[in-house]
C-alpha cells in the first residue's frame, strides 16, 4: 500500500541508482569512521542534522573540498543517506514565535558586556567583580534562568558575547542571532556562507560610527554587522586556499581587525593522491570600516618547495601548517600582537610552528617567534592504514590551540601565559623577544590532550585545565571515551610557575559513554573559576583552594526559548560567558565521539 509518507520520501529522495552505502563507504567512512584521529563527528550524531544541513556542508561548507568528485545527485544521496531522513522536512533556524514580541531598544555600548573571546585584549578570561554581577559567595545559587536551542546541530561550539544588553552568538549551521540577554528571544538573525565557529567582537568601525559585529566563518569570510540590525556592513574573503576557516575570534582595535587564519589541510592530506602539503595560515589585518586588507603576513616564510614524492609517486610539498586556531593578544604598549601557531603539515619543520609568535600591528612584520616544541610535522595521514602522505619521522601534533594571556608580574615585568598540547604551561618574556621565563607540566599531552582552548589568569595565577583525553574501540564500533583518564584544573603562580593546587576530576558518570577531560576554555570571577568537562559538567572552583563550590550537569534535555528541540552534552571549545548577574554557556560537541549537544544555557541567582 503506498501512504502519503512514502509518496513524499518517493518525492523528496534524488533520482540516482547510486548505492549511498557505497557512496558513504567511498567517500566518507575513512574520516568519519576513525574520529579518534580525524575528530570528524561519528556517522551517528550526524542523523541529528537535516539532509538539507548536511547537503549545504557539502556544496558550500565545511565539506565542499571533500565533496567535489560527487555529482550533485550523488550528494543529494550521500546528505538524505548521512541524516537518516528525506528532504523537505528542516525546522526553521529562527521560527517566528522565538523573535522578540516588542522592538529591541536602541543598542548602546554600555553596562556590563564579555566582549569576544577573552574579555579583554590580553586575552585574561577574567571578569571584574562590577561587570560581572555575581559574587564569589552567590555562585552556589546560580539556577537555570532559560536555553536557546540550535537546530540541526550537534554541537555548540561558538562562544557568547554579551553587549549593550544583547547576547550575539553563532552557530554550526551558519546562522548569527542577537538574543535579548535577559530572556533569550531572537532580535535578529543573520545567515553567513558557512558555520561560526568564532566568538563576536563588538566594537566601533570608527570613532563616530554605530556598534558593529564582526567574526570569521569556516571559508574563511570576515564579517562586520551592524549591532543593532544586523544589517551587512562588509564582507571580506581573507584566504581562498581550500579548507581554510575562521576559528578564533578577531579582535579589533584602532580602527583595525586583526584575523587569526587557520587552514585544515591536515585532513585533506588522508587522501594518498593528494599533493600534501601547500597550505600557508597567516594573520590578517583589515579596515574595521570597509573591509579593506591592510596586511597579510603567513606563519611560515620559508619558500614553498616540492620535497619529493610519497610513497604513490604523488609530489609532496613544504614547509606548510602553523595555522592560528584562537584569538590573537594585543599588546598596545608595544604595538605587538600575539598569537599560538599549530604544527607543521609536512616536512621540513619550521621555527614558526608550535611557537608563540609576535607581529608589529601597524605593518605586519614578524618581530619574533619563540618554538616551544621542535620537529612537529604532522597530518591526519599518520596512523591510517594508507599513511601515504604522513611526514617522516610523524610529529607529535602539539598545537597551540589556545591564546596566550598577557599578564603583569610583580616588580613591573611581564610575561604572555600560553598553554599547549603537549602539557605544558609557558610563561615567556614578551620584551625580551620570547625569553623563556619558566614552563611547568600539569598534563600528560596528547593530539587530544594537555592544555586545548584556554586558561585564565586573575594577576596572581593562571588556572588551566586539563584534557588528556584517551579514546577505545567501542563494542559496537567506532570510538568512546575512556572514563578514567584525563581531567583536573591546577592553579600555577603567575611569578614562578609553581603549581598552587590541583583538583582532580570527580569521578565519571557509569550511565552513559564519559570522559572527565577539561578540554573547554575556561573562565572567572573574583574567588570562582569555571571549568566545563567533557561529562558535560559545569563547575565553579574556589580560586583560593581547588575547592569545587557549583556542579551542574548540562547532558539532558531541555525545553527552550525558541521551540527547538535541544539537549546538551559534552563541554569542549568555548568556556562559559559572565555579564550582568547572567552566566552564559555552550553545551554540545560532537566531534571525536564526544556527546552531541545544541543548547545555549543561561544561569543566574534568580533562576526563572
Amino acid at each position: 500500500m503506498i501512504t502519503k509518507s512514502l509518496i513524499i520520501l518517493l518525492i523528496t529522495l534524488p533520482a540516482t541508482s547510486q548505492d549511498p552505502a557505497a557512496l558513504y563507504g567511498k567517500h566518507c567512512a575513512a574520516c568519519h569512521d576513525a574520529s579518534e584521529t580525524t575528530r570528524a563527528p561519528a556517522p551517528a550524531v550526524l542523523k541529528v542534522l537535516s539532509p538539507e544541513s548536511v547537503l549545504r556542508a557539502l556544496e558550500s561548507g565545511t565539506m565542499q573540498e571533500q565533496s567535489k568528485a560527487l555529482t550533485t545527485d550523488e550528494r543529494r544521496v550521500l546528505a538524505a543517506h548521512l541524516a537518516g531522513k528525506p528532504f523537505g522536512v528542516e525546522p526553521p533556524a529562527a521560527p517566528k514565535q522565538a523573535f522578540c514580541s516588542s522592538a529591541p531598544a536602541a543598542f548602546r555600548m554600555e553596562g556590563p558586556a564579555w566582549n569576544g573571546w577573552g574579555a579583554d585584549l590580553s586575552n585574561s578570561r577574567f571578569q571584574p567583580a562590577a561587570m560581572a554581577g555575581i559574587s564569589a559567595a552567590e555562585v552556589g545559587k546560580l539556577r537555570l534562568k532559560w536555553a536557546f536551542g540550535f537546530p540541526n546541530a550537534f554541537v555548540a561550539y561558538a562562544q557568547p558575547t554579551v553587549a549593550g544588553g544583547r547576547l550575539f552568538v553563532g552557530s554550526a549551521i551558519r546562522y548569527i542571532y542577537s538574543l535579548d540577554a535577559k530572556s533569550g528571544c531572537i532580535q535578529w538573525a543573520f545567515e553567513a556562507s558557512a558555520g561560526v565557529r568564532s566568538a563576536i567582537t563588538i566594537e566601533r568601525p570608527t570613532p563616530e560610527a554605530a556598534p558593529a559585529a564582526f567574526f570569521g566563518d569556516q571559508r574563511a569570510y570576515v564579517y562586520a554587522l551592524d549591532a543593532a540590525t544586523g544589517r551587512m556592513l562588509w564582507k571580506t574573503n581573507v584566504e581562498t586556499f581550500p579548507s581554510s576557516r575562521i576559528t578564533g575570534a578577531v579582535k579589533v582595535h584602532a580602527g583595525r581587525v586583526y584575523v587569526p587564519v587557520s587552514i585544515v589541510e591536515e585532513a585533506l592530506a588522508m587522501n594518498p593522491k593528494y599533493e600534501c602539503c601547500r597550505s600557508r595560515p597567516s594573520v590578517v589585518a583589515l579596515d574595521a570600516a570597509t573591509g579593506r586588507l591592510i596586511w597579510k603576513t603567513p606563519t611560515i616564510a620559508d619558500e614553498l618547495k616540492q620535497t619529493g614524492n610519497n610513497k604513490q609517486g604523488v609530489p609532496m610539498w613544504g614547509p606548510s601548517g602553523a595555522s592560528i586556531w584562537s584569538s590573537p593578544t594585543l599588546d598596545p604598549k608595544r604595538n605587538v600582537l600575539y598569537v599560538g601557531t599549530g604544527n607543521n603539515h609536512s616536512q621540513p619543520p619550521t621555527r614558526t610552528s608550535d611557537a608563540i609568535v609576535a607581529f608589529d600591528m601597524t605593518t605586519g612584520k614578524m618581530l619574533w617567534s619563540r618554538q616551544l616544541s621542535e620537529n612537529d610535522a604532522y597530518n591526519m595521514a599518520c596512523g591510517r592504514p594508507d599513511s601515504a602522505n604522513c611526514p617522516e619521522p610523524e610529529g607529535p601534533d602539539f598545537d597551540f590551540g589556545s591564546s596566550p594571556i598577557l599578564v603583569s608580574l610583580p616588580g613591573g615585568k611581564r610575561a604572555l601565559i600560553a598553554g599547549q598540547k603537549s602539557g605544558f604551561v609557558h610563561a615567556l618574556n614578551p620584551d625580551q623577544q620570547g625569553e623563556l621565563l619558566w614552563q611547568t607540566r600539569i598534563g600528560k599531552g596528547g593530539k587530544l590532550g594537555g592544555i586545548q582552548w584556554g586558561l585564565c589568569a586573575d594577576g596572581r595565577k593562571a588556572y588551566v585545565p586539563v584534557s588528556d583525553i584517551q579514546l577505545r574501540r567501542a563494542e559496537r564500533g567506532g570510538y568512546q571515551a575512556i572514563p578514567t583518564a584525563g581531567g583536573g584544573l591546577f592553579a600555577v603562580d603567575l611569578a614562578t610557575g609553581k603549581i598552587a593546587w590541583h583538583t582532580p576530576p570527580p569521578p565519571c558518570h557509569t550511565d552513559r559513554p564519559c570522559s572527565p577531560a577539561q578540554s573547554a576554555a575556561a573562565s572567572m570571577i573574583p574567588g570562582v573559576v569555571f571549568s566545563g568537562s567533557v561529562d558535560g559538567h559545569l563547575r565553579g572552583y574556589s580560586a583560593a583552594d581547588g575547592k569545587i563550590v557549583w556542579d551542574f550537569d548540562t547532558a539532558r534535555d531541555y525545553e527552550t526559548v525558541n521551540g527547538v528541540r535541544a539537549r546538551g552534552g559534552s563541554m569542549d571549545g568555548p568556556g562559559p560567558v559572565i555579564a550582568g548577574g547572567v552566566l552564559y554557556v555552550n553545551s554540545g560537541y560532537g566531534n571525536w565521539g564526544g556527546m552531541a549537544g545544541n543548547v545555549l544555557l543561561a544561569f543566574s541567582v534568580d533562576g526563572m
